[in-house]
């Protein structure tokens, strides 16, 4: 039997197990998930939450690490989601994040977390948002999302953050490439990360021009800055730290944070709404009802917009 509210008041604490067991039962959507939400939510609200993304191989489980070095200097409780890709065998994590980051393993103020993403496309695990819950109701001040490495396409990393750090290294190919439709719109710092390669400073300048021509912006909207790092060797860091600061800041005075936690709950309820009516769904296949409506669309008798009007009646009555 699992005692939520000790589990809670145990997180809270700052103890690393009781975090991990309610991480663990949020992966595992434990029968208690609801009562470990209900909990945790007059605790949260506080967090700071960064993510990071890029192509594999630019540096983002380095720059974690280094990211999270730096927020300790300041005194911040720092958590750590590192969503990795699902082994196809187990479909846990492979754990390379973590492997990466031992620097902090022994620090009490630093939680890390490797989720497997299971299957899900967009960067992150399907219960990335109940996790990020858990990090902020058990007291961390900043969480850190790093990705699963993502493409052009898999930006879901941007739903879930505050502010969004995009990275991008020199030598890996046309960096701007990577940087175009979807991730360079959803980037509110993006960082050069490998900046001791030759052609840093070109990924940088064309970086810039890129930003310039995109989207038109008003007077005191906010302009992606691009910096340039040595994650490794922990250079430029601290200057990624007064840009987050900054568009911290920035979001607090425009109002734009407000509206983006309100646009990450409406995403989180809808997501859970949508989950609960598939698992009625998925009861509903052995029925005889959907067999006979399904009978009736392969026989061109009924339309199966007008099948599912059926379905979502009785699902919903």
């Amino acid at each position: 039997m699992v005692d939520v509210a000790a589990l809670v008041e145990q997180a809270r604490e700052g103890r690393p197990r009781a975090v991990a067991r309610l991480i663990s039962l949020v992966e595992n959507a434990a029968p208690q998930l609801r009562d470990v939400m209900a909990a945790l939510t007059p605790y949260t609200g506080n967090a700071y939450t960064v993510g990071l993304t890029g192509s594999p191989g630019v540096g983002k489980s380095t720059s974690t690490s280094a990211l999270v070095s730096a927020y300790r200097r300041l005194g911040k409780r720092v958590g750590v989601l590192a969503v990795d890709p699902s082994s196809p065998f187990s479909g846990g994590a492979l754990l390379g994040d973590r492997v990466r980051m031992q620097d902090h393993a022994t620090d009490p103020e630093v939680f890390i977390r490797s989720m497997a993403t299971r299957g899900h496309l967009g960067g992150l695990s399907w219960a990335a948002p109940q996790a990020l819950r858990v990090l902020d109701g058990a007291g961390c001040d900043v969480v850190l999302v790093e990705t699963v490495g993502v493409g052009q396409s898999e930006v879901e990393v941007a739903a879930q953050a505050d502010t969004t750090v995009v990275l991008l290294a020199p030598g890996m190919g046309d960096g701007i490439q990577a940087a175009k439709a979807g991730i360079l719109e959803i980037g509110d710092v993006f960082v050069v990360n490998k900046a001791d390669r030759d052609g840093a400073d070109a990924t940088a300048r064309e970086l810039n021009h890129m930003l310039g021509l995109g989207q038109a912006r008003q007077a005191g909207d906010w302009r992606p800055p691009v910096v340039k790092t040595v994650a490794a060797r922990g250079e430029g860091v601290d200057e990624v730290v007064d840009a987050l600061e900054k568009h911290r800041g920035w979001l607090a005075a425009s109002g734009e944070l407000a509206d983006r936690r309100r646009r990450r709950a409406a995403q989180e309820v809808e997501a859970i709404t949508l989950a609960a009516l598939r698992a009625r769904i998925g009861d509903l296949r052995g029925d005889r009802h959907l067999h006979a409506l399904a009978e009736q669309v392969a026989a061109g008798r009924l339309d199966p917009y007008a099948a599912a009007d059926v379905l979502i009646a009785e699902l919903t009555a």
